[in-house]
């Protein structure tokens, strides 16, 4: 005869069902901080300076082309007035066409980037076919 009671059929049961109802509470406690993404922080600030020579303004986007509207968040940044093609990353990272690799916390630094990486050659216009 099997020493298999009711309760410790009942015990293993509740035992599983507990560890089942913890795993599902640390998993929506992981996943919560993830479904916020870049999209709930703040709009990056708008910057316009001299950086090593060479002018950079940053700012929300108003035309809403390809780079204005959909990468960057509809945010627009310029060197010495040609624009600098930048995305925002799933993370809340920016990145360049110069600095695809190596991304920035903001705008601001990843236009600095790209200009310590021209070396001073010009930013020449990005043509998408």
């Amino acid at each position: 005869m099997s020493s298999i009671t009711r309760r410790k059929v009942l015990g293993v049961a509740a035992g599983a069902a507990g560890a089942a109802a913890g795993l599902a509470l640390a998993g929506s406690a992981v996943a919560a901080p993830l479904s916020a993404g870049p999209a709930a922080a703040a709009a990056p600030a708008e910057f316009d300076e001299v950086y090593l020579g060479r002018r950079i303004k940053g700012g929300p986007s108003h035309g809403g082309g390809h780079h204005g509207g959909h990468h960057g968040g509809g945010y627009s940044v310029t060197i010495d007035g040609e624009e600098l093609h930048v995305m925002q990353n799933a993370d809340g990272t920016w990145i360049s066409v110069i600095n695809h690799y190596e991304p920035a916390a903001t705008p601001k630094a990843i236009a600095r980037a790209a200009v310590r990486e021209l070396q001073g050659a010009p930013l020449v216009p990005l043509t998408l076919a």
